[in-house]
């Protein structure tokens, strides 16, 4: 089993990963051995927001890097549960008005 997991850090920011040892993993990140962008002091500690559980850590690995494209609220609404509101917050392509034919 792998996870993909979202971490709120101490200065608000958010900081996505995944890991076959979530329990060790989140403590890496607690003591500062974790990624470098939770090492820094003004980070830590952090705190788990949500994890999702997946068969293989390629998949995990997969979700993590969707994650990481996620908007603040996109992440915010996972974290709550919210799975309704996620298509919603999907990014889409800004609609463009066809040339005029004069």
């Amino acid at each position: 089993m792998a996870w993909t997991y979202l971490l709120e850090c101490r200065d608000g920011s958010y900081y996505v990963g995944s890991t076959v040892d979530l329990a060790a993993r989140l403590h890496q990140h607690q003591i500062g051995e974790g990624a470098a962008y939770t090492r820094p002091r003004r980070r830590r500690p952090v705190r788990l927001l949500w994890s999702g559980e997946f068969e293989t850590a390629p998949e995990a690995f997969a979700f993590e890097k969707q994650l990481q494209g996620w908007s603040r609220a996109k992440r915010e609404a996972l974290a709550r549960g919210d799975f309704a509101a996620l298509p919603d917050l999907a990014s889409r392509p800004t609609a463009r008005t066809p040339p005029d034919d004069d």
